[in-house]
This record gives C-alpha cells, sequence and structure tokens, in this order.
C-alpha cells in the first residue's frame, strides 16, 4: 500500500512512497501530530539523483523491521531538498554544527517543535564502515526521549541558539583582527585559494572534487586584472582541462556529472545536475574568450546539446537532473569494457582503447571503464601512424557509434520537475553562449525557457519554485529571484530588446521588496511573508551554486548604470561591507560574495551603443567585438538616438551618434570616452 507520498508530484518523494514506513511529506498536518502525540520528528532529506539517497532507501526505508521502528516512535517526514531549499538550509546548518559534516541524505532529529537535537548523513542499516547501524541510532534516540526529556531539550535549546547565531556572526564587531578591505581583500582571497590548488591534476584539495565556478572564475577575473599574473590563469585553465580530460565529463553524450570521487577527476558520481550544466559552461566560455582555444567552445556546445536532447521540457523549460543509477548500478549507463569496444568499434577499437583508457580491469566495478582522455590526437596519431586530423576523423566516427549503442542501454532516471532558481542559471548559459558563440539558436532556447517561466511559473509579483504537472504550492526562495534577474539580463544583453531589462528591474524590486533586511543589510532565504521555520536563514554561502545574496548583490551592480536612481550601488555596498570578515575568512565558501565585491570596488565597464532603425547589420561588427572579449563586470546597452534624447537614464544621456553612423561609447568610473565610429578602435579600448 502506497503511503502519504503517493499524492505528491516531486519525483523524488515518489520515488518513496511505496515505502513501508509511515511517511509524510513536510506540512501541518505531520506536524500536528508530533505536537499531539508528543512524539519526535525523523526529518528525511535528499533529492532524487542522490545516489547514496538510494542506497539508504534500499537498505533502511524498504527494511519492514526498520520501518517498524521508524512508525512506532517517530513521526517520519520526508523533504526534497530541492523543493524546499530552506528547511534543507535550515537542518543541513543544524547537522554541521552538530556532527561537521552535512550531505544527503540528511538525517535530523527534531522535536514537536521543529527544534534539532541530533544529525547525521548515511547510516547503514547496522553497524559499518565506522558508522552506527541505523536500528541502533533509532533505538537509542526513542529510548533516550522518553527517559531523558530534559537532555534533549538542553540539546535542543542549545543547537537552536546557535542557529540564530549562524548569520549574525559576519557582522560581530568584537573580533581581534580587523578583514582586509578592497584589493587587498582580493589578493589575501587568491593568495589562500592559490595555496589549496592541486598543481598536478587541477581543481582544488585532493578528494572528493566539486567544480567550485565562482572560485574558478575568482581565478579568471584576478588575471584579467593583473595581466602578468600567468598564475592565476593557469590554477583556472588546469582546473578546466582536468574535469575536460576526465570522467567527470560524458564524452560521447556531453555534460557534466556532478563531482569527482577522486584526485585526477577520472571517476565521478554520475548523477547529472541541471545547475552543474548551467555554471560551467559560462566559464568555459570565459576560457574561451581569454585563450581561444576552440576546445572550451566544443565544452559549451556539447553541454548545451545535451541540454536540448536531455534534459528539455517539449514545453520550454528545463528538468532538474539524471540520476546516478540505472538496472539499480550507480554508473552502468556510462561505462565500458574493452570486450564492448570490440564488438561495437571493430578495427578502430585499438585507437579508441588507448584514446579513453579502456583497460583490461578498468577503473571502476566489474572491470568496466569510465571514459577519459587518456591519448590526444597528436600522441595516437605517432602510436598509430597516422595523420592527426585522420586520428581526430576517426575519434570523432567512433564517438559517434559508441553514442549510438549506448542510446539502447536502459537510460538513469530523471527528475523532470522544472525548478525555477536552475531554470534561470541555463537560461543565462544559452543567452551568454548565443551572444560569445554568435548562435542564435542558442538564443531562441534561451528565449522559449523565459516564456515558460513567464506562462507558468509567475503569479503577478510572486514566483513558484518549481513546475511539474502545474506550478507547485510553494513559493520562490532568494535564489529563484535573483537568478531570474540575472536571466533576463543576461537576455537582454543577447538581444537586447529592451522589455527583458524593464522585467529585470521590475523583479529586483521585487526582491528587495520581499527579502531585504535593513537592520543587518543582506537577504533572507525566505520571503517576509513565507511560512517560517524555527530560523529565517540567509542566504550568503556559495554551496552547489552560487550563493542568492551574491547573486542578488551582482544584478544591483548590473542594474545600476541603467537604473541608478534606485540606490542600488549604495545596497551593494551595505551588504559587502556586512560580509567582508566572511569573506576575508572563508574565500572558499563565499567566492561568489568576493566576485561581486570585486566589481563593487572597480566598478563596471559600460558600453553605450548608439543604433538607428535598421543599422542592425552596422552595429554587428561592435557587437562581435564586445562578444569576443573577456570584460569583467561588462554592461552593454544598445540604445536609439531618442533614447540618448530622452535622458531616461544617465548612463545614456548625450551618447549621440557622429553622422548618422553606428557610434560606440566606453564608460568607467563616470568617465566616458569620445564617441567611437569604428569597430577596431573599441577592439583597443576594451
Amino acid at each position: 500500500m502506497p503511503n502519504r507520498l503517493i499524492h505528491e508530484k516531486s519525483p523524488y518523494l515518489l520515488q518513496h512512497a511505496h515505502n513501508p514506513v509511515d511517511w509524510y511529506p513536510w506540512g501541518e498536518e505531520a506536524l500536528e501530530k508530533a505536537r499531539r502525540e508528543k512524539k519526535p520528528i525523523l526529518l528525511s532529506v535528499g533529492y532524487s539523483a542522490c545516489h547514496w539517497c538510494h542506497v539508504m532507501e534500499r537498505e533502511s526505508f524498504e527494511n519492514e523491521a526498520i520501518a517498524a521502528i521508524m512508525n512506532e516512535h517517530f513521526v517520519n517526514i520526508k523533504v526534497d531538498r530541492e523543493e524546499r531549499p530552506d528547511i534543507d538550509h535550515v537542518y543541513q546548518t543544524a547537522a554541521q554544527l552538530l556532527s561537521g559534516q552535512g550531505g544527503w541524505p540528511l538525517t535530523v532529529f527534531l522535536t514537536p517543535d521543529q527544534r534539532p537535537f541530533f544529525a547525521g548523513t548515511y547510516f547503514p542499516p547496522e553497524d559499518r564502515y565506522g558508522r552506527p547501524g541505523f536500528a541502533r541510532v533509532l533505538r537509542t534516540i526513542a529510548q533516550t526521549y522518553r527517559q531523558e526529556p530534559d537532555r534533549i531539550d538542553r540539546a535542543a535549546k542549545k543547537m537552536t541558539e546557535a542557529l540564530q547565531q549562524v548569520d549574525n556572526r559576519t557582522v560581530d564587531a568584537r573580533a581581534q583582527v580587523a578583514p582586509e578591505r578592497g584589493a587587498a581583500l582580493l589578493e589575501k582571497a587568491v593568495a589562500w585559494l592559490s595555496g589549496h590548488a592541486d598543481d598536478e591534476f587541477g581543481g582544488f584539495g585532493f578528494q572528493p572534487k566539486f567544480p567550485n565556478v565562482p572560485v574558478l572564475e575568482l581565478f579568471l577575473r584576478h588575471a584579467n586584472r593583473r595581466p602578468d599574473d600567468t598564475a592565476s590563469l593557469a590554477v583556472a585553465l588546469r582546473a578546466l582541462d582536468g574535469m575536460a580530460d576526465g570522467g567527470i565529463y560524458d564524452h560521447l553524450g556531453g555534460g557534466f556529472h556532478r563531482y569527482a570521487t577522486d584526485r585526477a577527476w577520472r571517476i565521478p558520481h554520475f548523477e547529472k545536475m541541471l545547475y552543474d550544466n548551467a555554471l560551467l559552461p559560462v566559464v568555459y566560455l570565459h576560457a574561451y574568450q581569454i585563450t581561444k582555444n576552440e576546445r572550451y567552445a566544443r565544452v559549451v556546445r556539447e553541454t548545451l546539446e545535451y541540454v536540448e536532447r536531455e534534459m528539455s521540457d517539449p514545453a520550454g523549460g528545463f528538468y532538474s537532473a539524471q540520476d546516478a543509477d540505472s538496472e539499480g548500478e550507480e554508473g552502468k549507463f556510462f561505462v565500458w569494457t574493452p570486450e564492448e569496444f570490440d564488438e561495437v568499434l571493430g578495427e578502430d577499437s585499438p585507437i579508441l582503447k588507448a584514446h579513453f583508457g579502456v583497460v583490461p580491469g578498468g577503473n571502476f566495478e566489474r572491470g568496466a571503464t569510465v571514459l577519459h582522455i587518456a591519448a590526444g590526437p597528436g600522441e595516437l596519431s605517432r602510436k598509430f601512424r597516422m595523420g592527426e586530423e585522420e586520428a581526430r576523423a576517426r575519434i570523432e566516427a567512433a564517438k559517434r557509434r559508441l553514442f549510438a549503442v549506448r542510446e539502447k542501454r536502459t537510460r538513469p532516471g530523471r527528475d523532470d520537475k522544472v525548478i525555477l532558481a536552475w531554470n534561470a542559471l541555463m537560461i543565462s548559459a544559452f543567452a551568454r553562449a548565443a551572444r560569445v558563440l554568435g548562435e542564435r539558436r542558442y538564443l531562441e532556447r534561451a528565449l522559449r525557457a523565459v516564456r515558460f517561466v513567464e506562462e507558468r511559473m509567475t503569479a503577478g509579483e510572486r514566483l513558484v519554485r518549481s513546475y511539474k504537472e502545474g506550478p507547485s504550492n510553494v513559493s520562490g526562495f532568494l535564489d529563484d529571484y535573483a537568478f531570474w534577474v540575472q536571466a533576463l539580463v543576461d537576455v537582454y544583453e543577447a538581444c537586447f530588446d529592451r522589455r527583458y531589462l524593464v522585467e529585470a528591474n521590475r523583479w529586483m524590486e521585487i526582491v528587495v521588496r520581499l527579502f531585504w533586511d535593513d537592520e543587518n543589510p543582506g537577504f533572507f532565504l525566505t520571503a517576509a511573508d513565507q511560512d517560517q521555520l524555527i530560523h529565517r536563514p540567509k542566504d550568503w554561502r556559495d554551496q552547489s551554486i552560487p550563493s542568492g545574496t551574491a547573486v542578488a548583490v551582482s544584478c544591483l551592480l548590473r542594474l545600476h548604470p541603467a537604473f541608478d536612481r534606485k540606490g542600488y550601488e549604495a545596497m551593494a555596498g551595505r551588504v559587502l561591507e556586512t560580509y567582508r570578515r566572511q569573506m576575508d575568512q572563508n574565500p572558499w565558501g563565499t567566492a561568489a560574495l568576493i566576485l561581486a565585491y570585486d566589481a563593487w570596488i572597480n566598478g563596471a565597464v559600460e558600453v553605450v551603443l548608439v543604433a538607428g532603425p535598421g543599422q542592425r547589420e552596422e552595429a554587428e561588427p561592435f557587437l562581435r567585438v564586445i562578444a569576443e572579449r573577456y570584460v569583467p563586470h561588462l554592461v552593454v546597452h544598445v540604445i536609439s538616438p531618442e533614447d540618448a534624447e530622452s535622458g531616461a537614464s544617465e548612463l545614456w544621456k548625450e551618447k549621440r551618434q557622429v553622422s548618422g553612423a553606428v557610434t560606440a561609447y566606453v564608460c568607467k568610473g563616470f568617465a566616458c570616452s569620445s564617441p567611437i565610429t569604428v569597430a577596431e578602435e573599441l577592439a583597443r579600448l576594451l
């Protein structure tokens, strides 16, 4: 018999709808039951593509004996962390404070009034891996809850007080050492992160390795600010090359897996998340702008093709995730044996086995290999005595054959709910790719997704968090709103339809109204009128995605030049000063805020292009000059001569055409260049 989760829309909750556990979704029914029966709450948080979530379900939640303990002693609540990031944020923080670690599946025990007193992540069914068995944990907590209620209450009270202090630490003026400010803060952050860079394989630390996009962007930004700093550029490119060569990248189908379990990026956790495949193309686009290396552009194209092919809703939205498992085995869809290569490729098999590192015994389970670039075309041409172009051609032809065979395998499951924040990130990726690579189809895909959000996920001045067979009843969170503003600005800068810029500003004003904290300047994760948990957190730390606060601040700075009367720049500065101590102490977790801080102290490079009706073709060389160059915090406006006369924006005022020709102006720090009518001169200035 199904449990209550059968009535939910979340694919993750529906995966648990036939567990023998008496699961409840988060809501008043479950909370009231806990209060009425005076039972502790067992809160389990995960997501549909989470491998260890599936393992814990198979081992414990489908286990009749363990389910019986859960049902007797607890009110069991299952939460999809992608639908309810507020719940996940509060209790993930609690888990980190209690145990020093977090992650998914997240297992938290609460009092009936929602205060946490014990937390962990994955628990095996019995003692192993150095972890206590779940059944033993359940019995111990149930016994302690009955026999030592004062002990439980003290632990819950202490934890709740600690949660309240998490956000306030950033403004604690009593700390002994003042944080750096200005350029010194940026230099210190880059120096600290450089000390943790892996000079051999790229990335940071040893294992597991995650693609922290804001950190990579910070190194590209630093290298751009200081052209003599070849080391910073090398750190970023080494990581991008390591990921593009490694098994974390899908060499047949495009797109990135979640993270690598090893130092060399070769063995991934195989789930593919929409947000990774939205964030990574943008940093590869920037690497392409800097180096002109076509390899980086190819990674972008292949990743976006994967998203179009496998992660796109027919109505225009983007799905959330692709599972790691198929047929009950992690990675089975993606890995290969030497025998399979021989069967598919025939005489080309030795070349492709050398290229992708496919060897007897493999590098993964059951003798299989996760494909990675073990030898490039140059090395293959020497080894197999052929021209390098022939080697490239045979690789590409063989990849198409391997992909066609792989398509016949049982596919991993897919989470087909549409999350607004992640869709906004994907819209930004397509819009930016359209501008940099000059491909109109990417802009058309971004605009389809914009229409999906506008038609299905907005209600007046409100956004909804997710959509699956209809909009969810969960209101949007800070990241939904902030990323949506960012997406609209990116779309505007790809097509220069003023409607998107005006809409971005309208939604920015809504963000301020719903999420702004004027007392301790910053943005709350939840809107002022959303149902509040035991703590109303602020979203300033980067997690798998940049923090909502960082993106909101960046949007304030991007909109400021056109809408300067709104006081956006001053508001951004207040937030950045609030979190300067945290940026100084933890650049890894605040890299997105540091990027915004860099934009704030260094200012935007503003390009205004004045073009009359029918002059789009004449404007194209100027737009290509802009698109080809990596210019951090670049703000671009295309205006008409009438806009320049209207005075609607201080930035546009007095920007006249010269002799009726398309005319560009480059501005920085309240000073503008002379009018530019030749694209090559614009290139020189930029």
